[in-house]
């Protein structure tokens, strides 16, 4: 007989998770214009406040994986589910640039360090048997907040004011805190570590599956960022924004089935699945502005069929590459297997910015998009030779 998934505990720690992120994509779109309005802040200095939110998030997390793994999960989560939540409304009170730059960064320091709490407590209050099932719902949170949050936020903004809106932020994260506050975890005993070893802060044995995840992420970070200035080079008729709602339709539904295949033994096989089918939706991508010169029917309709499909990659990829890292750790060191799935990501999707964009100026954006398909060409080989065979022979479960 399966084991009940959907628990008191289960329940609410999605719901935190749906209203952490709703939190955060409510404000996402209308930062730049706070800072333009506010502070009359040039492109590149919006750029540069807002970059800094994802780089707090980037350092702490290897952290915060430690003190999570040493100490009780749950009070150190909700002590950074309370920093989150109160500097939305602090952003109302800062008087300059700097103000915000800082408390951008105190915001992303929090970002993190409930990221990493929240992927691991699901883990501690979800049956072991329906991890990946348990995992994949937890992520569609996320996708439904996405693809509302963003919406909300350009809405309020035609509407109200800076303070109205970042108010909004402040309350539906609360409301994620008071769930998140009744979430039942089981008492931990605290654990002693060699003071001065890597494996406090990286899980060493998932190495190699982070630079395998690493490569995919890099094409993906160009597309989240880069797809709305591709579709208008192109000169595609239908919204960036379809593309989007494609893409987490993509997502939300094949994470229903994949989490029950990661379940049945199926994890290796399913992420090999979700890279081929990543190489084949960069090329099409890439091939859509070679394309675009001989039919404009035939360019659109593979621009839309590839953001459905790599919404299905995708939504496959994640939550077996985030069971293969807990299955590589023991229980001690579950939240520094959760930091480093999330760090390999988040590298990826920083260095996608930064070469997707230099590639995309000086080769275009179809070469970059092969030059992304080549990428993770590579993470595939990788996977197959030495991912797969180091999780067969090391994984504790």
């Amino acid at each position: 007989m399966k084991s009940h998934l959907f628990t008191k505990s289960y329940i609410l720690i999605l719901c935190a998770n749906f209203l952490f992120f709703m939190g955060f994509y409510l404000i996402l779109p209308i930062l730049p214009f706070f800072l333009a309005d506010a502070f009359s802040a040039s492109k590149s200095d919006i750029g540069s406040a807002l970059s800094c939110y994802t780089l707090a998030a980037l350092l702490i997390r290897p952290f915060s994986g430690y003190l999570m793994d040493t100490f009780s999960r749950k009070p150190l989560y909700l002590v950074a589910f309370v920093v989150y939540t109160v500097i939305f409304s602090s952003y109302i009170l800062a008087w300059c640039m700097t103000v915000f730059v800082v408390l951008r960064m105190i915001h992303g320091f929090a970002f993190g360090m409930v990221t990493v709490g929240g992927n691991t407590i699901v883990i501690d209050v979800m049956p072991s048997d329906r991890r990946g099932e348990g995992l994949g719902y937890y992520g569609i949170a996320n996708n439904m907040a996405m693809s509302v949050g963003p919406m909300a936020g350009l809405f309020l903004h035609e509407y109200h004011s800076y303070t109205f809106i970042f108010m909004c932020s402040c309350v539906v994260s609360l409301s994620g805190l008071v769930c998140a506050s009744f979430v039942h975890t089981k008492s931990r005993p605290t654990v002693s570590r060699p003071p001065l070893s890597l494996d406090r802060f990286i899980l060493t044995k998932g190495i190699a599956a982070g630079i395998s995840l690493l490569l995919l992420s890099m094409p993906y970070g160009i597309t989240t960022t880069y797809i709305a200035l591709y579709s208008k080079e192109l000169g595609i008729a239908v919204s960036a924004g379809l593309f989007f709602t494609l893409m987490a339709i993509g997502i939300a539904s094949s994470r229903i089935f994949s989490g029950k295949l990661v379940d049945k033994g199926y994890l290796t096989q399913v992420i090999k699945v979700s890279m081929l089918m990543t190489i084949v939706v960069f090329a099409m991508l890439g091939l859509c502005q070679y394309l675009s010169a001989i039919s404009m029917t035939l360019t659109t309709a593979i621009y839309l069929i590839s953001a459905l499909l790599m919404g299905i990659a995708f939504g496959i990829l994640f939550p077996a590459y985030n069971t293969l890292f807990v299955n590589l750790a023991p229980n001690n060191q579950r939240a520094t297997a959760v930091s480093t799935y999330l760090t390999s990501w988040d590298i990826g999707i920083g260095s996608g910015l930064l070469w997707g964009g230099w590639a995309s100026d000086k080769l275009g954006f179809g070469a970059a998009y092969y030059i992304g398909a080549m990428l993770s060409v590579i993470s595939f080989i990788l996977f197959c030779k030495i991912v797969t065979p180091h999780y067969q022979r090391d994984k504790v479960r």
